[in-house]
């Protein structure tokens, strides 16, 4: 039952919307660990690449064709390609690019991407107005934080998919931090931007459709028109992120949880990079698949010496079981197609997922024989471990085991700076160029050194 107007204070802000808007309004640079920094200049570095390559696949350019066909003129990148838009255009844009081969950093704490859907929206904002490194920095920050506060305070729907959604919030939030909003115009944002969250569905993704990957897109661009709303006059509810999250699309919201260890537990340092380009529940059976394969000699098997696998996994992993894989979109949400094309390549490069790795009938014939099933035990276990075991059975009676507990990535089992720094060349090289790649990583980790993005931008046009 909805509160009537007498249990109802409509005017006064909800506590614990007014804490955040202090934590905003007095969080500075040289208040963030170091720690804080470096993560979120990596962030940054890692979402470049991965919209550096989205933005080469067909769809994204004959979409940044027709969509900048008649821009309005623009500082800001349409990132690893030539095109230079209006904020509100790169920021679509380029957030669409950052989950267009699911290779973007997430939040399991958070069941979220907030990197994918802050830092679109907060780097196209930054080349317009010319801030420094270090107001972008902060922007991010502060936007992840928001943004991954609201995916764990709340009870999402397993039918909803969390790009498009909190998201928005985010992305707001860092546009109005780099814009100078004071504490109740924050209050505002949040309040307005927590009501223009998508009506996603997971099922899109299950069923091979790109138009999925449009969901961060609109985080970056709704975040954008929330401060512009915001400018222009409109109010948004007293609490828009307690209606929307504990009625809408959620089934409960914990204001609790959104303050608890506010500026001392920052939830950036608890998101993972991805080294797999398939969806994050995947990565618990591609782990549990590596173990096994480090048990045999040269890690590899060959696909003709396999009669079946078998795959326990907790239950969200245990949804992306589908064998009828058609599109490369699909490839990137089926654990039988990537445990196949994995076995069959040798690697899981971007290549290993495409349209010919799909069309490819020794991946199409191992895919066929995966078998992915749910332990309730082990759902039970999810979030804190991730649990998922493999077992191969080979046609000379041997079985292959393997298991994963903590997917890699995560805090407890966090990969090794230098593979995250080779994700960042393996995706920016074919197209920046050995050397201007070299430059641009070696520029965005010292991103708190740079007195202006937008100069900064024009270096690298």
């Amino acid at each position: 039952m909805l509160p009537s107007a007498s249990q109802t204070d409509k005017t006064a802000s909800p506590r614990y919307l007014s804490e955040l808007g202090r934590f905003i309004r007095d969080t500075r640079f040289q208040d963030l660990p170091p720690h804080v920094i470096d993560r979120c200049k990596r962030l940054i570095a890692d979402c470049f690449a991965i919209i550096t390559a989205g933005n080469q696949s067909d769809e994204l350019k004959a979409l940044a064709q027709g969509y900048l066909g008649d821009p309005q003129q623009g500082n800001s990148w349409v990132i690893g390609t030539r095109h230079r838009a209006a904020p509100r255009d790169a920021g679509f844009l380029n957030g669409i690019a950052s989950t267009w081969h699911d290779f973007d950093e997430g939040s399991t704490p958070a069941f979220s991407h907030p990197g994918s859907q802050v830092i679109p929206a907060a780097v196209a904002v930054a080349q317009e107005l010319g801030v420094s490194g270090r107001e972008l920095l902060l922007a991010v920050v502060l936007g992840y934080e928001l943004c991954a506060r609201v995916g764990m305070a709340s009870k999402m729907r397993v039918s909803v998919h969390p790009h498009g959604t909190c998201g928005v919030i985010g992305a707001a939030v860092a546009v109005a931090h780099m814009k100078g909003f004071g504490e109740a115009r924050m209050r505002n944002v949040i309040n307005v931007a927590a009501t223009m969250a998508m009506a996603t569905n997971r099922q899109a993704m299950l069923d091979e459709a790109t138009v999925r990957n449009v969901y961060s897109g609109h985080s970056a661009l709704a975040g954008q028109t929330a401060v512009q709303l915001v400018e222009a006059g409109f109010t948004g509810q007293r609490d828009g992120i307690g209606f929307t999250y504990g009625t809408v699309i959620a089934d409960g919201f914990d204001p609790q949880r959104m303050v608890a260890g506010l500026g001392t537990d920052w939830l950036i340092m608890q998101g993972y990079f991805k080294l797999h380009p398939a969806g994050r529940y995947a990565h618990a059976a591609i782990d549990a698949l590596q173990a096994a394969l480090a048990t045999v000699p040269e890690g590899r098997l060959a696909a003709a010496d396999i009669t079946r696998i078998e795959v326990k996994a907790f239950q969200m992993a245990a949804l992306l079981s589908g064998k009828h894989i058609t599109t490369s979109f699909g490839a990137k949400f089926s654990i039988p197609f990537a445990l196949a094309t994995i076995l069959v390549h040798g690697r899981s490069g971007i290549d290993c997922f495409d349209r010919s790795a799909v069309e490819n009938p020794a991946v199409q014939a191992l895919t066929a024989k995966v078998d992915v099933t749910e332990e309730p035990a082990y759902t039970a276990a999810y979030p804190g471990k991730q649990l998922c075991d493999v077992v191969i059975h080979l046609h000379d009676g041997r079985a292959v085991r393997g298991r994963c507990e903590i997917m890699k990535g995560e805090p407890d089992n966090p990969h090794r700076p230098e593979d995250v720094e080779k994700k960042f060349y393996d995706l920016t090289v074919p197209v920046w160029g050995k050397e201007r790649a070299r430059r641009l990583y070696a520029s965005l980790l010292r991103l708190e050194s740079i007195a202006d993005i937008r100069a900064f931008s024009a270096e690298f046009a």
